[in-house]
């Protein structure tokens, strides 16, 4: 930026901060309001009183259309049984959601759920006294917060966009050498191991497009980040300050390069070969300004790999990037994910470069773009992998700011909601991606509704059995089979559920702290390639979790207690009914509360290096080490084998043949481990071997490589186009048994011996 660009920009800081917050103003209002009438009914206020008695008694007799039929309970029963036949036949016949069965399911599920609020808001809510009051209009407030955002994505699901055969189209001319735009890739830095840097340097290197250029962005200055662009011969830039900390960073950037496009990577992520390729051809159309690719991950989340399910789980993000960014590309909303993107360079410099105002410049950037009538295209193909968060620390950190910068929307120009330019239907899809952070404050209500139950003698729900078979459960039971199904299999429920409610209580937090002073905290960077040979428990993020764990768990106590003494019938006091309500709404709380706290203990990583499940020929060359006492034999011993795991600093092979010797602990043998597919040459020590299903095995550990080497082994292991697949989740029932399983053999006790294979294999 010039001197003239900062300080009009230091000004504009200044008017932002001193500018009346309405949101702010709206929210602490709403609550205020809501507490005075809260007050005014519990001291018994004439005309409150009135109002609610009057809406109690409408409560109490709903009109004829939401009256349960007078028939037996097999018939109240069907609705259900006949909708869940018809999501297992449409499943069935349309494994994949097409867009005529997509139709069906999002008909079905949006007239289940408007009949749910109807049949909830005219004939459930209990008003009969302010206790009650309060307790049953609060959890409807937090189901209706949940419902608004479902609803606005089911609608949305109608309009998805898949461009992947598109892309095929617009990549021949890049093929062909018809359109091939000048392209600058920038990779801004703060803090990141070298080794993190280099090997994303060298993918980028690696891209096949011949008219491009690499950038390091060093926002710390570094002289080992300088040494390694000089070494991989890429372009080094820094500036004297951290303004505006990643935005401020490629802001400087732009300054200084003159590419048509440029492509963004994290300083973790890595590109396929083809990744310009795919990309490229779409800007064959000048209405487009940014093409994003999902967010691909090399290694586990800390969830998966805490619990011990590195294989089954999929990372968190791929429920956004395989459901939610489909939907937004079909609504002209799609979000700009900070990495893995490309962007015209006329369209940045048009709408003023990359936004400084938020913490999440990316979604504002695009916000920007879109308001200039530009747009954005989402690409749903697997060109790139980075590190996911290593820690429940780190995943916390990012989690929160994420969620804080793009609360900060209400506070700034480029706010979705207001800024002239966006479709209604644009503005539709970023409220659901607004009202999703507000979730989290439902999700604490969850867990503290049903300890009204039992503490309090609060009936928030006024239902009788049959009401609920015939209104609630058609919909609860549809809803959680066409949940994976319309994800596309990305994650179950069950497992939503417990993804979320880790970071319930700090979202929530974080939610009310961003709309009362959203500007209150700077960029904090996710800390990337660390290493731990022990396990650590997360105190900050598990304290409210163990308080809410022992108060539900003596709820749970208490009810079960009280159901057992006096016994629970048709003819029982709505009290009563309710505490066995209650109970199960506390035991399946109680399952969740657990788990998440197995969540919090991090179990170790003792290798910084991630190791792939990769199969590649190879063959060994082993040799006795200079003064060793261990006979060897003397001409070079060669066998053959195949990798079944291998990273930077090491492989394991499993050889086709018997005849290495035992290694001895701490005894270490010369070998050289040559790739047949790739005739890449390593050279190393064997550290171990032993035998794996029936296959006699060793542990090889690479020595110091020249650079030709590390940019072979960096190829083969993160830029082969097409590596990066999807896994599908576990469903419903087998989700639920997995849970089970964990609680009864935590890793923690089971499982203590963690090494490579133990901490997680990459599938590629």
């Amino acid at each position: 930026m010039t001197t003239s660009q900062v300080e009009r920009q230091t000004i504009k800081d200044l008017e932002r901060q001193s500018r009346p917050r309405i949101a702010s103003l709206v929210m602490v209002g709403t609550i205020a309001l809501a507490g005075v009438v809260c007050a005014a009914w519990f001291i018994g206020e004439g005309r409150i009183d009135r109002i609610l008695a009057q809406l109690n008694w409408l409560q109490k007799s709903p009109p004829l259309w939401l009256q349960v039929p007078m028939v037996t309970v097999q018939y109240l029963l069907a609705p259900t049984v006949i909708l869940l036949i018809v999501a297992l036949v449409v499943m069935k016949v349309s494994p994949e959601p097409r867009r005529w069965s997509r139709t069906i399911v999002v008909g079905i599920l949006l007239t289940l759920t408007i009949r749910y609020i109807l049949w909830r808001s005219l004939t459930t809510l209990n008003l009969s006294t302010p206790l009650n009051g309060v307790f049953s209009i609060g959890l409807f407030a937090f189901e209706m917060l949940m419902l608004t955002s479902s609803i606005i994505q089911l609608f949305l699901m109608l309009r998805i966009k898949d461009r992947r055969r598109e892309a095929d189209r617009c990549a021949v001319a890049v093929l062909e050498g018809q359109f091939t735009p000048s392209v600058d890739i920038l990779v801004p830095t703060y803090n990141e191991p070298v080794f993190i840097l280099r090997r994303t340097i060298m993918g980028c290197q690696a891209i096949d497009y011949p008219n491009k250029r690499i950038y390091l962005l060093d926002d710390t200055r570094r002289p080992a980040v300088q040494q390694l662009a000089a070494e991989l011969g890429c372009e080094y830039i820094t500036r004297p300050d951290n303004r505006y900390a990643k935005a401020g960073n490629l802001n400087h950037a732009m300054t200084q390069i003159s590419g048509e496009l440029i492509a963004v990577f994290d300083a973790d992520f890595v590109p396929t070969r083809n990744f310009l390729v795919r990309t490229v051809g779409f800007f064959q159309q000048e209405t487009v300004a940014l093409v994003q690719t999902p967010q691909s991950f090399y290694n586990p989340d800390p969830i998966a790999r805490n619990l011990g399910l590195e294989d089954i789980l999929t990372p968190e993000e791929e429920v956004f990037y395989r459901q939610i960014q489909p939907i937004r590309d079909g609504a002209g909303g799609v979000i700009c994910s900070g990495t893995s993107f490309v962007v015209r360079r006329s369209a940045l410099d048009a709408t003023g470069g990359f936004v400084t105002d938020s913490l999440s410049e990316d979604y504002f950037t695009g916000i920007r773009l879109t308001a200039k009538g530009y747009r954005l295209l989402y690409l749903d193909e697997k060109l790139s992998a980075g590190l996911a968060a290593e820690n429940m620390s780190a995943h916390a950190t990012q989690r929160l700011r994420w969620a804080r910068g793009t609360l900060q929307a209400f506070f700034i120009d480029a706010n979705p909601l207001t800024i002239p330019g966006l479709s209604f239907i644009q503005r539709l899809a970023h409220l659901e991606g607004l009202l999703h952070w507000f979730t989290s404050i439902s999700r604490v209500g969850y867990l503290i509704v049903p300890l009204a139950f039992s503490f309090l003698g609060v009936i928030p729900i006024h239902a009788t059995a049959n009401e609920l078979m015939y209104f609630f459960l058609p919909y609860y039971v549809v809803q959680l089979s066409f949940f994976s199904w319309l994800n596309h299999h990305s994650r179950s429920a069950i497992l939503s559920d417990i993804y979320s409610l880790v970071l319930t209580f700090p979202l929530a937090l974080t939610v009310i702290q961003a709309m009362l002073n959203p500007f209150s905290k700077g960029f904090n960077v996710t800390p990337k390639g660390t290493a731990s040979d022990r396990y650590s428990f997360n105190w900050n993020l598990a304290l409210p979790l163990i308080v809410l764990f022992i108060i539900t768990a003596i709820s749970l106590w208490r009810n079960l207690g009280m159901c057992m003494v006096m016994g629970w019938s048709a003819g029982s006091p709505p009290e009563l009914k309710g505490l066995g309500l209650g109970w199960l709404w506390s035991g399946y709380n109680l399952l969740m509360i657990g788990i998440a706290l197995l969540i919090l203990l991090d179990v170790p990583r003792p290798d910084p290096n991630d190791w792939f499940d990769l199969r590649r020929t190879v063959r060994l060359r082993f040799t006795s080490p200079t003064g060793s006492s261990v006979m060897r034999p003397s001409p070079p011993q060669t066998f053959w084998g195949v990798t079944t795991m291998i990273s930077e600093g090491g492989a394991e092979v499993a050889l086709t043949q018997a005849g290495l010797p035992a290694l001895a602990p701490g005894e270490t043998l010369p070998v050289s481990l040559e790739v047949m597919e790739t005739n890449l040459m390593l050279h190393g020590v064997a550290i171990r071997s032993g035998v794996q299903n029936e296959f006699p095995t060793v542990r090889v550990m690479f020595e110091p490589m020249s650079l030709q080497q590390q940019r072979d082994l960096v190829v083969m292991l993160y830029c082969r186009p097409g590596q990066w697949k999807r896994r599908k989740a576990p469903g419903e029932l087998q989700s639920l048994l997995l849970l089970f399983k964990i609680l009864l053999r935590p890793r923690v006790l089971f499982d203590r011996e963690i090494d490579v294979r133990a901490i997680g294999v990459a599938k590629v």
